[in-house]
């Protein structure tokens, strides 16, 4: 099964790497998506899965605050953070961690090789190396990233996570390089 021309490489992104347009208003760097980091695996013959946008799917796309670009992004961020950890949101993001994994397990029971999962640093819901909390840029995971991680180690699922950060495409391009390598 599957001796096609498929690469049987497959990466994981956040949703707004595919689609800035689902991200909070006042932070999209590009019209439509981070085009070097697709073109990235595109030439490298790596499927990609785009993962859900947990801010959309449990805050809508005003993230519940038509005023929020008119903060600063930690500020704004670190309100998402604190509406992403309440309890009617934790309840929505669990279906969007349980689709992820079930996608990985596919993929990985197919013999297909899953190159790491990528999210964007100071997200307060995908941040891998840098999130937003008390209106600051601080270490540590968003929300969904952390909860995706704690249901991969108890599914003993070990990926790479690599967080990235659209200002620091020269870093950004390093690091998805030594990821797939």
């Amino acid at each position: 099964m599957f001796t096609d021309a498929r690469s049987k490489k497959v990466v994981l992104l956040a949703h707004c790497i595919l689609n800035q347009n689902s991200i909070s208003d006042g932070t999209a760097d590009f019209p439509s998506q981070v085009k070097k980091v697709v073109q990235f695996f595109l030439k490298n013959k790596i499927g990609i899965i785009q993962m859900p946008c947990p801010e959309l799917m449990c805050l809508g796309l005003d993230r519940g605050d038509v005023h929020g670009a008119e903060r600063p992004v930690v500020v704004e961020n670190t309100r998402i953070r604190t509406s992403l950890n309440k309890p009617n949101s934790k309840k929505k993001i669990q279906p969007l961690i349980k689709q992820t994994i079930h996608q990985i397990k596919e993929y990985k029971k197919n013999g297909f090789s899953i190159l790491g999962v990528v999210g964007i640093n100071r997200s307060p819901s995908c941040g891998i190396n840098t999130t937003s909390m008390n209106d600051k840029e601080v270490s540590g995971q968003g929300v969904f990233m952390k909860a995706l991680q704690e249901e991969l180690k108890k599914e003993k699922i070990n990926l790479k996570f690599v967080g990235i950060k659209t200002s620091k495409m020269k870093e950004t391009m390093k690091s998805l390089t030594e990821m797939i390598r």
